[in-house]
C-alpha cells in the first residue's frame, strides 16, 4: 500500500526531527507534524516552526493542558490510581489524549499513517499503537526508531548530513519526560539502582534536606472528588496544578524512585517528580475517608490498582476502563469538603478535614458526656460476631 501523508508525533527534538527526513525519505510522503501540548515548558511556536524547516508540509499545534486536567488526570486522581506503588502515571495519563489528538489531526488532513518516536523497549509504542488501532485501525502505523536501527552517534550524522538542527542539550546524560502532572528521568548513573539519585536528576522540586525550615500548610478544596480551590482561591485546573507544584516542590515534596515492572517484561529505574499529584492524592485520600463507608473504601482499593494497570499498560481505549470509572465516579458523589495539608522537608502529612457529607459523627465517637453511642448493645454484637470463631474453636478442640 502507498503512503501519502503521514502524521507524525513532533516534540522538536533530535529524534523527531530526525524523523521527519527520514520518513519522507523512505516512503516519499509528505509529513503532517503534529506537537500537543499537555504541560511540559517549551516554546511551541518555535517547534511548530522548526517541523516546516525541517521539511514538514504542515505544523499543527494543539494546547490539550486543559483536557489533559480534566479529562484524565482528574479521573486518576478520583480513582486514586498508582502503578507499582509510587508513579501517579503522569506519561501513561498523556498519551491516550495525544493518540487522539494524532488521529483527529491525520484525519482531518488526510493522512493515511501515523508515526511516533517511541523505541522497541518502552512502554510508549504500546500505548501508541493500541490506541491508534482502537480508534482508526486503517492508519498505518510506522516507528522510525524502531526501524531506522542508527546509533546514537549515526543519527547525529544523519541530522548534519541533512540540516537537522542538533539541540545544545544533546550531552544531557539523562532521558526525560515532563507534562503538567509530573517529570520522569532515566539513564545514566540512574540505570544502577543501587546508585543514589545526582542533584541533576531532579528540577522541580529542591532536596528534602534544603527545603525551608518552617513549614507551610495549603487547604485543597474538592467537589465530587475533583480539586477546585487552593487556600480558599477557585482556581481553573491547570493552574491549580501549577501552584500546587510550585508550593510543594520547594518543600521537597513529592519525589519518587521507583524500580518500575516496564510491560515489555523487563525492570527499570525511574525517577520520578509529582509535588501538586502527591500532595493532591494525600488529600483526595484523607477525604475519601471522612465520607465514603467501609465496604466502599475496601472495595475501591482493588478498582484503584486495576485502573492504575490498565493505564499503564496502555488499555485507556479498551473495554474495562468505563466500567471502572461510572464506579469511580458513582463513590465521588460525596466526596466534597476541605483538607489542610501540613508541606515539610519533603513531607505531605493531612492535619485536617471537613465536609458536609461527613460520616464521621462526634456524638458517636467522643468519650465525654456528649457520648450517644449505645454501650448496651456491645454485647450482643460479640456474641453474635463471634459466634463462628467460637463453633469453629470448639470444633478444633474436640479434634484434638
Amino acid at each position: 500500500m502507498s503512503i501519502k501523508r503521514i502524521a507524525l508525533a513532533y516534540s522538536g527534538g533530535l529524534d523527531t526531527s530526525v524523523a521527519v527526513k527520514w520518513l519522507a525519505e523512505k516512503y516519499n510522503a509528505e509529513i503532517v507534524a503534529v506537537a500537543i501540548d499537555v504541560g511540559e515548558e517549551k516554546n511551541y511556536e518555535a517547534i511548530r516552526t522548526k517541523a516546516l524547516a525541517v521539511g514538514a508540509v504542515e505544523s499543527h499545534v494543539v494546547d490539550a493542558r486543559d483536557r489533559f486536567v480534566r479529562e484524565f488526570l482528574w479521573p486518576a486522581l478520583k480513582a486514586g490510581a498508582v502503578y507499582n506503588d509510587k508513579y501517579l502515571l503522569a506519561t501513561a495519563l498523556a498519551r491516550p489524549l495525544i493518540v487522539e489528538e494524532m488521529v483527529r489531526i491525520a484525519e482531518a488532513t488526510g493522512c493515511d499513517a501515523v508515526a511516533h518516536g517511541c523505541t522497541g523497549k518502552g512502554n510508549d509504542q504500546v500505548r501508541f499503537e493500541v490506541g491508534f488501532a482502537a480508534l482508526n485501525p486503517s492508519l498505518t502505523v510506522i516507528a522510525p526508531a524502531r526501524e531506522w536501527n542508527m546509533s546514537r552517534d549515526e543519527e547525529i550524522e544523519y541530522a548534519r548530513v541533512h540540516g537537522v538542527p542538533i539541540p545544545v542539550d544533546l550531552d544531557n546524560p539523562y532521558s526525560t519526560d515532563v507534562n503538567l502532572w509530573g517529570r520522569s528521568c532515566e539513564c545514566g548513573v540512574l540505570e544502577d539502582p543501587n546508585n543514589s539519585p545526582p542533584a541533576g536528576a531532579y528540577e522541580w522540586t529542591v532536596d528534602p534536606l534544603d527545603a525551608p525550615n518552617e513549614p507551610e500548610r495549603v487547604t485543597i478544596g474538592f467537589e465530587q472528588g475533583v480539586p477546585v480551590s487552593l487556600n480558599g482561591q477557585a482556581l481553573d485546573p491547570s493552574p491549580l496544578i501549577a501552584q500546587l507544584n510550585e508550593i510543594a516542590g520547594r518543600h521537597g515534596v513529592g519525589r519518587y524512585d521507583v524500580l518500575e515492572d516496564r510491560l515489555v517484561g523487563i525492570k527499570s529505574r525511574e525517577i520520578y517528580e509529582a509535588p501538586a499529584g502527591a500532595v493532591l492524592y494525600a488529600a483526595h485520600m484523607d477525604l475519601e475517608h471522612l465520607t465514603l463507608d467501609k465496604d466502599t473504601l475496601e472495595f475501591k482499593r482493588g478498582v484503584s490498582q486495576r485502573w492504575g494497570q490498565l493505564v499503564y499498560n496502555g488499555l485507556w481505549h479498551g473495554t474495562l476502563l468505563p466500567h471502572l470509572n461510572a464506579f469511580v465516579d458513582s463513590t465521588q458523589r460525596n466526596v466534597t469538603g476541605e483538607v489542610r495539608v501540613r508541606l515539610y522537608k519533603g513531607s505531605a502529612v493531612v492535619e485536617g478535614r471537613k465536609s458536609p457529607n461527613a460520616l464521621y459523627s462526634y456524638e458517636m465517637a467522643t468519650y465525654d458526656k456528649a457520648d450517644q453511642f449505645d454501650h448496651s448493645a456491645a454485647l450482643g454484637f460479640i456474641t453474635i460476631w463471634g459466634l463462628p470463631t467460637k463453633l469453629s474453636a470448639a470444633l478444633e478442640r474436640e479434634r484434638q
